[in-house]
This record gives structure tokens, C-alpha cells and sequence, in this order.
């Protein structure tokens, strides 16, 4: 008897779930309604866990809806008070606490619009993106508050600090603050289309961009998550959602894999979500697993990696339940997933999606086959196709962007659509193309399609390169020297060459107990020859203790590769 997660091996209800599934979004909707004041209003539901917090050294603390709700009412009101008023946006620098939850919802239920800052920014990002957004509050704790404040005096904007469990001078006391408020309060009714987050994108020039997300493209996510997850909705096998899922991803909630792949949707289904705050490493990655009973994740590949170099056999070790595993941001490659499939005895489900445009493209392993290393299909809801740089869809096998139609394959608007780049009309423009009436969004990223309809990540339209006029997509060679057993991740860019344009070059960070010398790095270039085309194999590896990382776990390969063109530079001048 097969597992339950893998009877969809045999048939494919990719094409019937698109022909039948219609979108169904209201002319008013709320996330903070759709996340928590519906499961707390409800008896039944109201002492429902919404967040168990953990921290090192700290015991777990158990939170419910309608505790959420309570908090996040208090907080409602002390914003009002403060002068926040619909539309304002709200800073929250938090890392993943229970505090983080009630600050969304808090913002959300009044209208405002919620701003997500990584703890991990330093003082010039999180003064550029306080500045541009013009946030009026600003919601801290210990690990990021004295970075905000060293940079209020520069937005004249930022009326309030509010500090968790820190003491910050002028900053306002979020315990105190919050108790002299009641913890009744009368939610503004948005509209479907209206702002409810702001969330900075890093693009690769310039300075980053602020993509306004309205309410409904939380109901845009839905589709995406319920198949990544293997969860309800679509399953002719399961009608209803797994009464005993818990979830939990390392997944930041400042960014959008956190907060719109992971915190909103749990909370939307009146599930409990885990939140961590401390490092990740793949040995608190099982123990929290096992602890907390975790059903469903979102892992990385990077996180994914590191898991299974530190325990190929992790069942040996720990208890692990997973029901529904999904990754993004990179490509997961065939060792990951079938280390996922054998050891973790679940089929990862890879998706792609971006801040944009969130949630668009991946598989269901329950629902149709998942193929190692694919980004899947345009899940539910969402009409997705390869263009070209005239929009023209490509012909099977031919690269191009991905893109999304405004309306889905019935026609209708889809939910999913950003409201545009916050004061950047300009951008806004550009990211659609095609006729009638721009109608595709394109998200810069390369992808060839199957015969099947299913994508096949190509990378970044800045990261494919030309070596000796071949023309390199470094996913495929990142992935094939992680299956080296010495090699726990890879970055591959351009080396500049006057020859040949450019030679393929590889970054390599090691597994430990393993040492990098010119022995290895011709094993590992055989290692690549044996398996890749043979102008794919990099000319030059170079050993580093770790590669530089985005916040939302992406390899910043444009930093090495301007690394490279300032050597190559330093080079030509000596």
C-alpha cells in the first residue's frame, strides 16, 4: 500500500484542477479577519494554539487565537493613540516570536499597512527602507532595536519606537503600552484591493524596491500552499484539512517565503505555527521537528543541504512526521530530493514564486508527479507560461521568462498581483509586458518548458552567463557538486577571460572533516566532467568558508561575480 502523499505517482490532476478550480475573492476582505478574528470570535476554536514560541534557553510557550486577538487589540488601540491611521505604514523589525503574530495582526485589523524589516539588516538598509516607506512606528525587540534607533534621527517621518523586552531610552514600552489600552476593538472592513504589506524586494541594481501587497493576495497564496503542502481543497482523497497539522519553517517572517508561505496561511487555517527564535542548524531543525510534532515545513534548499550532510540517516536520530515538505528559492536538484524521499520519507514539493507575484509555479506530489529538479506547473488558479522578450509564449525546449497572465484560464482576474512598486510607477510599468493591455508579469527568472508543462529552472535572467560561447545556467553545476560528498554547498559564476569571454568558476563551501587542496579540486572538476557537457565543468574552484547569503536563503551570486570582475580588473591595471 502506498503512502497516502504518493497515490498521485499514477495520475496526474493537474489539467482537471485548472479546469474546474474559479477564483472566489469578496469585495471586502481582511487578512487579519481571515487569520485570527474568525478562529477567536468562534467557542470552539478560540483556545485553539495559534503560535508555540521557543527560544534557546527558554521554555515553549503556547499561545491561542484568542489570545492573539486579546494581544493584538491592546496593540490595535495603542497604535490609534499613537496617531496611526489607516493606510500608515508600521515597521516591524522582529525576528519570529509570538509578538511578530500579533504585530501583523494588530496592523492589519486597523487599516494599516504592515512593513516586515529582517533582524538581520544593518543600520543603511533599515534606514533606506524606514525613509522611502515613510513609517510613522517603528516595533523592535533587543536584537534590532538599537539599530533602528540609530537611524530615526535621518527619517523624520518615524514618530514611535516601540521596544519588546528592551530598554531603549525614548522608546515606548510594548508591556506597558499595551495594558493601558482595552483589549476590545472595532476592525476596519478593507477592501480586497486595498495595501496590507510592504515588503522590500533586493533586486540586483539599484536600491531596493517596495511591493505593495493588497489583502487579497493572501487568497492568491492559498492554492499554492494547500498543493505545496499536500494539504486539502483539491485532494479527491482527503476533503477536509489535517486536524493534526503543525507547522514550522526557519523561513524569516520579514520576508515573503516567512510571512506569505508560512505564518499567514497556518494562521488563515486556524492551524498552529511554530516560531523560532534563534539560529538555524540542522540538529534544531529535527529537534524541533520531533518535539513539536511538525507535520508540514517549508525548508530551503540551503537548510536542506546542511540537513543532510550533518544526518544522512536522520530517522536513526529522530522522529520525524512530515506530511507535506515544500522548498524554494533555489534549485532543490535531484540529492536533496531523493535524500528527502528515502530519509525524510517525503517527496519535496520545489516552488517558485516571488514577492510579486508570490506562489505561482510548483508541484503537488499528492496531486500530479513531482520530477527532480522542476519547478513544477502554474498551480490552480494562476495561468503561467515561458515568454519570450516579446512576450510571445516560447516553444517547448526554448528558454525564456516565466511570466503570469493577469486573468486565469477562465478568464478571471487573478488575486495574486502586487499593487505595484511603492512610488515607482516607472518599475511598476516594466515588470508587464505583452498584449492585450500588458497582461503578463514577468519575474526575470529563465525556465525552459516540457512536453508535459512542466518548468525547468534555467536561473536568474543576470545569472546565466556565456563561457567559450556556451551558454551556462549555474543551477545544474551547483548541483551536481553537492552531490560530491565533500562539498556541503556551491556558487557558480562568470570568471572573466580574454580568451573566452568568461570560465566557468565554483565557490565551494566543504563538509566538515574535509580539507581543500589541489587534489580535491581536480576530483571535483572530474567529479562534474563525468556527469555535465563538458564546457560545463568549472576551470577554477575556490574554497570558501561560507557564500554570501540573501536573508531569504538565496546565494547572492552577484556578489562573487562582481568579486570576480574587480580581480579581473586589479589584474589587467598590474
Amino acid at each position: 500500500m502506498p503512502r497516502r502523499q504518493d497515490r498521485d505517482t499514477r495520475t496526474d490532476h493537474h489539467a482537471a484542477l485548472h479546469a474546474r478550480f474559479g477564483w472566489q475573492v469578496p469585495a471586502e476582505f481582511n487578512m487579519a479577519e481571515a487569520c485570527m478574528r474568525r478562529w477567536a470570535r468562534d467557542p470552539k476554536s478560540a483556545r485553539n494554539t495559534a503560535v508555540i514560541a521557543t527560544a534557546p534557553g527558554q521554555p515553549d510557550r503556547v499561545h491561542s487565537y484568542g489570545e492573539l486577538m486579546a494581544q493584538a487589540n491592546h496593540l490595535s488601540n495603542a497604535l490609534q493613540v499613537l496617531g496611526v491611521q489607516r493606510g500608515d505604514r508600521v515597521a516591524i523589525v522582529l525576528p519570529q516570536r509570538f509578538e511578530t503574530s500579533v504585530a501583523y495582526m494588530a496592523v492589519l485589523q486597523m487599516g494599516a499597512v504592515g512593513m516586515p524589516l529582517s533582524q538581520l539588516f544593518g543600520p543603511e538598509a533599515l534606514e533606506f527602507r524606514l525613509h522611502d516607506s515613510e513609517a510613522v512606528v517603528a516595533i523592535c525587540d533587543a536584537s534590532t532595536l538599537a539599530a533602528v534607533q540609530s537611524v530615526s534621527a535621518n527619517c523624520p517621518r518615524l514618530q514611535d519606537v516601540i521596544a519588546i523586552d528592551a530598554n531603549g531610552g525614548s522608546a515606548l514600552e510594548w508591556a506597558a503600552l499595551l495594558a493601558q489600552e482595552p483589549a476590545d476593538f472595532e476592525p476596519v472592513h478593507t477592501l480586497a484591493d486595498e495595501a496590507a504589506v510592504l515588503i522590500y524586494t533586493s533586486g540586483t541594481t539599484g536600491n531596493p524596491k517596495g511591493a505593495l501587497i493588497p489583502h487579497r493576495a493572501l487568497i492568491g497564496n492559498l492554492t499554492g500552499f494547500v498543493c505545496s503542502q499536500n494539504w486539502f481543497g483539491f485532494d479527491p482523497w482527503d476533503a477536509a484539512k489535517p486536524s493534526d497539522a503543525v507547522f514550522w519553517s526557519p523561513a524569516d517572517w520579514a520576508w515573503t517565503g516567512g510571512l506569505m508561505d508560512a505564518l499567514l496561511p497556518t494562521l488563515y487555517f486556524g492551524r498552529p505555527i511554530v516560531a523560532h527564535n534563534g539560529r538555524f542548524s540542522p540538529q534544531l531543525a529535527f529537534e524541533l521537528m520531533q518535539r513539536h510534532g511538525v507535520t508540514h515545513s517549508f525548508l530551503f534548499p540551503t537548510a536542506l543541504k546542511a540537513m543532510m550532510k550533518a544526518y544522512p540517516r536522520p530517522r536513526e536520530h529522530f522522529r520525524v512526521e512530515l506530511q507535506g515538505l515544500m522548498s524554494a528559492g533555489e534549485a532543490v536538484g535531484d540529492a536533496v530530493f531523493n535524500w528527502c524521499r528515502d530519509e525524510l520519507g517525503i517527496t519535496v514539493n520545489e516552488m517558485f514564486g516571488q514577492t510579486e507575484i508570490n506562489y505561482i509555479v510548483g508541484n503537488c506530489a499528492r496531486l500530479w508527479p513531482a520530477r527532480p529538479g522542476s519547478m513544477g506547473k502554474g498551480y490552480p488558479g494562476h495561468r503561467v507560461a515561458v515568454i519570450d522578450d516579446d512576450g510571445n509564449e516560447c516553444p517547448v525546449g526554448v528558454p525564456g521568462d516565466v511570466a503570469v497572465h493577469r486573468r486565469d484560464v477562465h478568464g478571471e482576474p487573478d488575486p495574486i498581483f502586487f499593487l505595484g512598486y511603492w512610488k515607482n510607477e516607472g518599475a511598476t510599468r516594466a515588470k508587464f509586458t505583452g498584449n492585450p493591455a500588458n497582461s503578463w508579469c514577468r519575474t526575470g527568472d529563465l525556465a525552459v518548458r516540457d512536453a508535459d508543462g512542466y518548468l525547468w529552472y534555467q536561473g536568474r535572467a543576470d545569472d546565466v552567463f556565456k563561457a567559450a560561447g556556451y551558454r551556462i545556467g549555474p543551477s545544474e553545476i551547483e548541483n551536481c557538486l553537492v552531490k560530491h560528498p565533500s562539498v556541503a554547498n556551491a556558487a557558480v559564476v562568470p570568471k572573466p577571460d580574454k580568451e573566452r569571454g568568461a570560465v566557468v568558476k565554483a565557490y565551494v563551501v566543504l563538509a566538515p572533516g574535509h580539507v581543500g587542496n589541489d587534489a580535491l579540486i581536480a576530483e571535483l572538476q572530474a567529479h562534474v566532467k563525468g556527469r555535465l557537457a563538458p564546457y560545463e565543468y568549472p576551470k577554477e574552484i575556490e574554497f570558501i568558508d561560507v557564500l554570501p547569503m540573501t536573508t531569504t536563503g538565496k546565494v547572492q551570486r552577484r556578489v562573487l561575480r562582481l568579486r570576480e570582475e574587480a580581480l579581473a580588473r586589479d589584474a589587467s591595471r598590474s
